[in-house]
């Protein structure tokens, strides 16, 4: 079994693969960040189907990128092969200034993006997001600066992270060109967007949204509140009914979702990376997914 490849958006040429790769936690990982290691776990991937991997510009301090790119400087023939999506706009304090602050300036996305590039040892980004949505946001500037990234090759399609339906839309009616997802925090514990109209519009517009935790930071796994000792029971129960492995029930409840969400995993756990994988395999009845929306809610539906 492999991961397949979707189409992100309708109106967009850009595939990816239906499960993600994230790098927020790669500096975390127990075996450590040298290239082999690194290596390791991205052809791993690329033999579950999984091409395309998640970084930002600020994770890891800022060094996650560069660790990556070291490791694809080990094996240049593998960057053909796997899509990279980064993100940019977060401003971490540091000896230069003391507020945490958005920074969607025309001249702050260039330069990260051109840092970006430069770390990952890269041409282009196959897709850029903004990272979190800036309140004093100019939707034109953004605009004209992605419209210059892209006509230079530096980044192939754009999108944004953590954006309401209301700034989604902003933004895409002053864009030369699609946005191409909405990638947002989602899973069984934070179900905002099944009602907020965030899965409403990523269905409207035809776009696949993508899920940052799936697993509540890994907390449905390693439970310590009494509602996540009752969510694992529960996976786990729903497991030994369909005979799959607890996560891969949690994560065919994302793919039984209509709007063809993404999930970003975040394992730096080989054997989590491949059990994942057994997801594809389940069809989940709709009581059971209701079920564990309401031990994640707490409360049935009205």
């Amino acid at each position: 079994m492999k991961v397949p490849q979707i189409k992100i958006r309708s109106n967009s040429e850009i595939h990816i693969s239906r499960f993600v790769q994230g790098l927020w936690r790669l500096h975390e990982d127990p075996l450590g960040v040298s290239p082999k290691r690194v290596l390791e776990k991205i052809q791993t991937c690329l033999e579950l189907g999984i091409n395309t991997f998640d970084h930002a510009d600020i994770y890891g301090g800022h060094e996650n990128e560069e660790i990556f790119g070291r490791a694809l400087a080990q094996n240049p023939s593998l960057k053909s092969s796997i899509k990279i999506i980064s993100k940019c706009g977060i401003r971490i304090p540091g000896e230069k200034f003391q507020t945490k602050y958005y920074d969607l300036s025309p001249m702050h996305i260039r330069k990260s993006v051109e840092n970006s590039l430069e770390k990952l040892g890269v041409e282009s980004l196959d897709l850029l997001l903004i990272h979190r949505p800036d309140p004093l946001l100019n939707p034109v500037e953004v605009s004209d600066a992605f419209l210059q990234l892209h006509v230079e090759g530096k980044v192939k399609a754009f999108g944004v992270s953590n954006f309401s339906p209301s700034q989604f839309s902003l933004l895409q009616n002053k864009l030369h060109f699609p946005v191409v997802t909405n990638q947002i925090q989602f899973n069984p514990f934070h179900t905002d967007p099944l009602f907020d109209g965030t899965f409403d519009q990523a269905i409207d517009n035809e776009f696949c949204p993508m899920v940052w935790s799936p697993t509540a930071g890994g907390s449905i796994f390693s439970p310590k509140s009494k509602s996540e000792v009752a969510m694992l029971a529960t996976l786990n129960e729903l497991g030994k009914k369909y005979s799959v492995a607890a996560d891969q029930v949690l994560y065919a409840w994302f793919l039984s979702h209509p709007a063809k969400l993404i999930p970003v995993l975040g394992s730096n756990d080989i054997k989590h990376i491949k059990s994942s994988i057994g997801a594809f395999g389940i069809e989940l009845s709709k009581e059971d997914w209701f079920r564990i929306l309401e031990v994640g809610r707490g409360k049935e539906v009205a």
